[in-house]
């Protein structure tokens, strides 16, 4: 695991959470480079729960993010984990292809 992360996996997330809420929850700790929340906002099927990754620029935000571990967030409590970054030069490897 990547001690030096800036990106944090929130899993349990609830499927009438936007985007715009967890931009706005995780903006407290840290200034957010990204977020993707999965299924989108959009997404015409039927979600059941949401991830959603947060790249921060900083990565001691990682940390005091993971304290949000078991918060109530709409109805749900989320699950925090530090994310793993792939580097990039190892995803293009030609072991990888297939």
């Amino acid at each position: 695991m990547n001690s030096n992360t800036h990106v944090i996996q929130v899993t349990n997330v609830s499927p009438s959470t936007t985007s715009e809420q967890m931009r706005t929850l995780f903006g407290f700790l840290g200034n957010i480079e990204e977020l993707k929340l999965f299924p989108p906002d959009d997404s015409p099927l039927p979600v059941t729960s949401r991830v959603c990754f947060v790249k921060f620029l900083e990565a001691e935000s990682v940390g005091v993010s993971q304290h949000l571990t078991n918060t109530v967030f709409v109805d749900r409590a989320l699950i925090v984990v530090p994310f793993a970054e792939v580097d990039k030069s190892f995803a293009e490897s030609p072991f990888l292809a297939g």
